[in-house]
């Protein structure tokens, strides 16, 4: 196969917003490493953290003007020095720079073969919204059967994985969305659902379980909504998983947790646990294999973009005017 010298991509080029992000006719095609294969992207997802990212909000997040966009599918063209085990002509999805392009590198060891039978569009969300879904309910969260479950953002890519995860578990499920979205929630399997944009959804949690509250929290929402999360977690027994600060930061202190929410407060992000944890991220990826295979986590169904529509596809999602995952094909 071919390789241009160029390409279409993305670039951020501020920290203003997706509406700086821009279409380049003339990027360079990028030369795989040691370790790396190069693929030519078929779909990229579009995740809250490319939107984190734009606003200059993400934690160590890049500097602009950068490649856009990290989550990439498609098919490996070039296969750096080292590499053995992803020969050219696998169908991959994966982590790396730039993905909101025609080609991307990514490392060999975290490219993922595709699932027989799925597309590179129904593939996103294999490395990056499952496996905050699982970490966040199974692996880091506990989930048991016959727990009560409270997944934030229920309709989107990650929420409506974890509703199913959770599902899958045992667990009654609570998930907050907006009234709008509440049919995807429920549709994913949620047995309850409250309005993420109500007057009080602490009050409306607690009624549903009879004042009880419930075991763990997915909380992804940030902001004022965090201290609802806190609020109706089970005391001493509860969990409180945060893997998002979608509506902005929120604050605790220790007098807070010793007097008002004796719960278990657990800080996630994905890419902490693979560098810093790779033996729980093992756990996390080996869950979400089975749970692939039993199809409790089916193939995907984005909402698709072209290219250059990027910056209106981060733009609606930052506005939370979407449902599931959104991808975005070159």
């Amino acid at each position: 196969m071919s390789i241009p010298a160029t390409m279409h991509a993305l670039q951020q080029t501020s920290l203003d917003g997706p509406q700086d992000m821009g279409l380049v006719n003339d990027a360079p095609v990028p030369s795989p490493g040691r370790g790396e294969v190069l693929i030519r992207v078929r779909a990229a997802g579009v995740n809250f953290a490319d939107v984190s990212k734009a606003h200059g909000t993400f934690g160590n997040g890049p500097r602009a003007p950068y490649p856009a966009g990290f989550e990439g599918a498609g098919e490996i063209v070039v296969v750096g020095e080292g590499v053995t085990d992803r020969p050219v002509g696998t169908r991959v999805v994966g982590v790396g720079d730039g993905a909101f392009a025609e080609y991307m590198a990514l490392p060999a060891a975290a490219a993922v073969p595709l699932p027989p039978g799925w597309t590179e569009a129904q593939a996103l969300g294999l490395v990056v919204n499952h496996p905050t879904a699982v970490a966040g309910i199974k692996v880091l969260g506990g989930v048991t059967d016959g727990q009560t479950v409270l997944v934030h953002a229920a309709a989107g890519a990650t929420g409506q994985a974890a509703v199913r995860v959770a599902k899958h578990y045992g667990a009654t499920v609570i998930g907050a969305t907006s009234a709008g979205k509440q049919e995807a929630a429920l549709a994913a399997g949620a047995d309850h659902v409250v309005d993420s944009r109500g007057d009080d959804i602490a009050a409306e949690v607690l009624r549903l379980t009879g004042g009880a509250g419930v075991d763990l929290v997915l909380e992804s929402a940030g902001g004022a909504t965090f201290e609802a999360s806190l609020s109706v977690a089970k005391r001493v027994t509860g969990r409180v998983v945060v893997c998002g600060v979608a509506g902005g930061e929120a604050a605790i202190t220790n007098w807070d947790l010793v007097y008002r929410h004796q719960v278990h407060l657990i800080g996630f992000n994905l890419g902490v646990l693979i560098q810093s944890a790779p033996h729980i991220f093992g756990d996390v990826m080996g869950a979400l294999s089975t749970l692939v295979a039993a199809e409790v986590l089916p193939p995907g169904r984005p909402t698709a973009y072209d290219l250059v529509d990027g910056p209106k596809a981060l733009a609606e999602l930052e506005a939370g005017a979407t449902i599931g995952k959104l991808a975005l094909l070159p």
